[in-house]
């Protein structure tokens, strides 16, 4: 049984077209978008049919508007995995916000774990009949019945329409013609049959969007989890990194930023070698033998100068000695 799918998983390669074909064959609903389906009603009943009458359906909201209450249909859908010990991780904050390619991932890792249980068999599950338990099931089954009945009858006209040009083809091929043209160019210009082509292409480039964005802020991750690893103590000043700082933070597209960046780690570097313990106590004893040499002096100047002086200035100059009671002091 498949719970975990990995990104390369042919689930994930299944096309939006086929998802929503198997939607509606299934559940007997007529949803046109795959977004359409991020309220979570949906993914809860695709767990009940699998899973025949697992899933309370009197919790589930198929009339949910506002994200809180598409959060209760997910938290109804993440009780039914914690019962099956299904461990896939539910990205609610995504999917409420009906985002094309997060609800289509979702919808293919679904399909793919439906199709994994019981060969995806689902005969015997009544889709309406279990709906209408839900909020605002009933009124989803009556505007798929009217859906369907508006498409069929849709596609009658157009048959006898047909039939009815072949008929006139018999009768006046010329005239048939010129009407024929005229018909063909007016839808057209209304835009009617080019509607679903263009609707068709705007989702394919909403995915494509998604995609790209997605891309975008997962390499930025990346850029700034080096630049908060340069930018570390330790690291900071080492030639390397200055050399990443350097392509990181080049404001243009150039190569000659990387050739640069490529110079600086093929430079020479200037190690400094730690000093060694007698180099250290080398310098300690050159330091105390400069230490000794200025006391030295300071003693030769202080003689100098009480040569110089009488003898008078040397008693006015000496009260510490009169203080101490000298022998030499006395009056």
């Amino acid at each position: 049984m498949a719970t975990n799918i990995g990104m390369m998983d042919g689930a994930y390669f299944v096309g939006r077209t086929e998802i929503l074909a198997w939607i509606n064959s299934t559940l007997h609903l007529n949803l046109s978008k795959v977004e359409e389906a991020c309220s979570g009603a949906v993914h809860c009943q695709l767990m009940d049919a699998v899973h025949n009458g697992i899933v309370p359906m009197h919790k589930v909201n198929f009339d949910a508007k506002s994200e809180y209450e598409m959060i209760q249909n997910y938290k109804v859908l993440q009780d039914v995995f914690n019962k099956l010990k299904i461990t896939k991780h539910i990205e609610v904050s995504k999917l409420v916000k009906g985002r094309p390619l997060d609800n289509l991932e979702f919808m293919q890792w679904m399909k793919r774990y439906c199709d994994s249980v019981n060969g995806g068999s689902m005969n015997n599950y009544n889709a309406p009949e279990r709906r209408e338990a839900c909020k605002g099931g009933k009124e989803g089954n009556k505007r798929g019945a009217q859906l369907q009945s508006s498409a069929k009858g849709a596609a009658a006209p157009q048959r006898s329409q047909s039939s009815h040009t072949a008929r006139r083809n018999d009768v006046a091929p010329s005239v048939n013609s010129a009407s024929q043209s005229g018909k063909t160019s007016r839808p057209s210009s209304s835009g009617g049959p080019t509607t679903p082509a263009y609707d068709e292409q705007i989702t394919e480039l909403k995915l494509s969007v998604d995609s790209l964005e997605k891309e975008r802020d997962f390499y930025f991750a990346k850029l700034r989890d080096i630049e908060i690893l340069c930018q570390s103590p330790e690291i900071e000043n080492l030639t390397v990194v200055a050399a990443i700082q350097k392509i990181l933070y080049a404001t243009d597209d150039n190569a000659s930023v990387v050739a640069e960046a490529q110079a600086m780690l093929s430079a020479p570097q200037k190690e400094v070698e730690p000093l060694s313990p007698i180099a250290e106590a080398s310098d300690e004893k050159a330091s105390s033998e400069t230490q000794k040499r200025k006391t030295y002096l300071n003693l030769d100047v202080d003689a100098a100068a009480m040569t110089t002086l009488s003898p008078k200035q040397r008693i006015s100059d000496a009260p510490d000695v009169h203080c101490s009671g000298s022998p030499l002091m006395t009056y």
